[in-house]
């Protein structure tokens, strides 16, 4: 039997290099390890990428996926960054990047009642290796409400208020835990968001967000407070999204530091 071909191992003459080539979309399921040493089982869209030398006419795109399904059961910064490391190596490549983006639950107790309920957020590890140090960036969208300052101001009963989105990303040698990014995005905003709420809970959030009314400037500011008091962030972004209650657009401010 004649061996088959490896076509994409075959040399290029364009000489031109590629900083990224791999695969994207790969939906896989993984267990996501927690510092308390809780294992929690989730669903990953993953982007698995490296560098490609311009005398190489292609990378070897199976050995992305097979990386995914040899770490999935334990998914961590650690042992992402050891994951990088790997598919590097593997490829001989100069820089290999992996993208993790998956729905993080959180448990959280009625405010007033205690009715405990879930509340999803969106998760994204990214992180880069080279012979540089490696990067890491965590992100976090977290769901927010706004009561408008301008509204309650001028308006003799009530005040518009509306769900939002706020984004924080951070780059960091030692990456905080999602729920630590949560706390201070949740501690940005009017009032946090819960997926179950009785009737008291439901008047204690009400004036909660009216006593703490807040643009998408005062959320951003805020968070940026809260980041630069985490240990090891050594560059962030927030983004806050309103999706406005009396208007047909959104809202939108950005802060960003050491970038």
């Amino acid at each position: 039997m004649n061996p088959l071909e490896d076509t994409q191992s075959q040399q290029d003459t364009r000489q031109v290099p590629i900083q990224r080539v791999g695969i994207r979309g790969l939906r896989y399921p993984v267990t996501v390890l927690c510092p308390g040493g809780a294992a929690v089982p989730t669903v990953v869209s993953a982007t698995l990428l490296a560098s490609l030398d311009a005398s190489e006419r292609g990378t070897h795109m199976s050995r992305f996926a097979a990386l995914m399904h040899e770490y999935r059961d334990r998914l961590d910064p650690r042992h992402l960054l050891e994951m990088a490391a790997k598919l590097r190596a593997s490829l001989k490549a100069e820089t290999a990047q992996i993208i993790l983006t998956f729905p993080w639950f959180v448990e959280k107790t009625a405010p007033i009642t205690g009715q405990p309920g879930m509340v999803d957020y969106q998760v994204t590890w990214d992180v880069t290796v080279s012979d540089a140090a490696p990067r890491f960036l965590t992100s976090v969208v977290v769901p927010i409400a706004t009561v408008c300052p301008c509204s309650k101001a001028i308006s003799e009963r009530g005040a518009h208020n509306q769900r939002g989105e706020l984004t924080l990303t951070l780059a960091s040698a030692a990456p905080p835990w999602p729920d630590d990014v949560i706390r201070i995005a949740e501690a940005s905003a009017s009032c946090e968001l819960y997926s179950v709420l009785k009737r008291p809970d439901e008047k204690f959030v009400t004036e909660r967000a009216y006593d703490s009314p807040s643009f998408v400037e005062d959320v951003v500011r805020q968070a940026a407070l809260g980041l630069r008091a985490l240990p090891g962030i050594q560059a962030f972004r927030a983004q806050a999204e309103n999706f406005e209650s009396i208007h047909s657009h959104n809202a939108f401010a950005m802060v960003e530091e050491g970038w």
